[in-house]
């Protein structure tokens, strides 16, 4: 097994799934962050409760906008305020930095919610600060 699965069992990921799949039941969801950490959660875990209507990432360019990237839509950061989306899904590691960056700048001033999609324990987040 490799270090980014041990992690998200170590997070209790499947429970987080399970409380999120509640919390966003009926609302409309973008994954930001397409990458290691997606990849693993896509192959590992069932997504499907939760109603993605898109992924985003900084690598995708508007050009790619509509096409399809894990089975789901690509949507251009900043296109993503117009699929009026309930929530962004942070899908990094180290979501701290965006999470702060969407919700003050970003997306301010929209009734966009920002959450990880892995959350961690609140040490663990301390230690990322000071490092």
């Amino acid at each position: 097994m490799d270090n980014l699965l041990e992690s998200l069992e170590e997070f209790k990921f499947k429970k987080q799934l399970v409380k999120l799949n509640k919390k966003l039941k009926n609302k409309t969801v973008v994954i930001y962050g397409t990458g290691l950490l997606f990849q693993k959660i896509k192959e590992n875990y069932d997504l499907s409760n939760l109603n993605i209507i898109g992924v985003s990432d900084r690598k995708y360019t508007t050009e790619e906008e509509g096409r399809e990237s894990f089975g789901y839509k690509i949507i251009p950061l900043e296109k993503i305020v117009d699929y009026k989306p309930d929530y962004i899904l942070i899908s990094t590691l180290k979501f701290l930095g965006i999470m702060d960056d969407f919700k003050n700048n970003v997306f301010k001033g929209t009734k966009i919610k920002v959450l990880p999609l892995v959350d961690k324990p609140f040490l663990t987040l301390l230690k990322e600060i000071f490092e």
